[in-house]
């Protein structure tokens, strides 16, 4: 009898515009769908002046059967540029919520709670910062934040901005297991690590990587990451 799994992916989507300059909000989400998830965070979802409209827009997610956690405002895709969107015939969205990050820069984390086929699942995306302090703070901000959380087991993903692969982030918060970094960005040429995740006590990882289907090489700056999970 094999084990339900869920594939959770997270992905800067670079506000839709590709390296060949171009805003093409539905080769973003052709790449979206070639990652076979179920539930997908998304970073830079967003434009970036006020009123910061969908630079995905809802009706192409829509039209497409995904659904979106209601986290902006004023036709906002996200909060801070991040977003939540799931496939409803997989998944059932409870709750969500936002989560203020330190920092001199304006950055923010979003978080949803899902029934899914391997249970109760609570996912937090997240864009960190530019600097290693600003990091550390909002990893740690995170930590903490997760802790007054209720048992739902808990995953993270985004955007970390972490160029190192040594384990500088993991230490900060030592109830959750980042997976092995692995290099997503550039895109066409990926050597750094930027785009991470990380697991709570409660699940596993059957398998993780980076998605480099085309035009995932074109569509972003950032390739998206994927993670398997089941119950532990």
């Amino acid at each position: 009898m094999s084990v339900p799994t869920l594939r959770l992916a997270s992905y800067n989507i670079q506000k839709c515009v590709g390296l060949d300059l171009r805003r093409r909000p539905r080769r973003t989400l052709q790449v979206i769908e070639g990652t076979g998830a179920q539930i997908m965070l998304l970073q830079e979802a967003d434009k970036r002046l006020p009123p910061r409209p969908a630079a995905l827009p809802h009706f192409v997610l829509d039209e497409a059967g995904w659904q979106i956690v209601d986290l902006g405002g004023a036709g906002s895709l996200g909060w801070h540029g991040n977003a939540i969107v799931w496939r409803s015939n997989s998944v059932k969205m409870r709750d969500y919520g936002h989560i203020h990050l330190p920092g001199l820069e304006p950055r923010g984390a979003v978080w949803a709670t899902f029934d899914t086929a391997i249970g109760p699942l609570r996912v937090i995306g997240a864009h960190l910062g530019l600097t290693g302090k600003a990091r550390h703070e909002q990893v740690l901000h995170l930590a903490r934040t997760g802790a007054n959380f209720d048992d739902t087991p808990m995953v993270w993903g985004g955007d970390f901005n972490e160029w190192s692969r040594a384990p500088v982030l993991d230490h900060l918060a030592p109830d959750m297991t980042f997976l092995a970094p692995k290099p997503s960005f550039p895109a066409l040429r990926p050597i750094g690590a930027l785009d991470r995740m990380a697991v709570g006590p409660d699940l596993q990882v059957t398998a993780h990587g980076v998605y480099r289907e085309r035009p995932a090489h074109i569509a972003s700056d950032h390739l998206p990451v994927w993670a398997d999970l089941c119950r532990a």
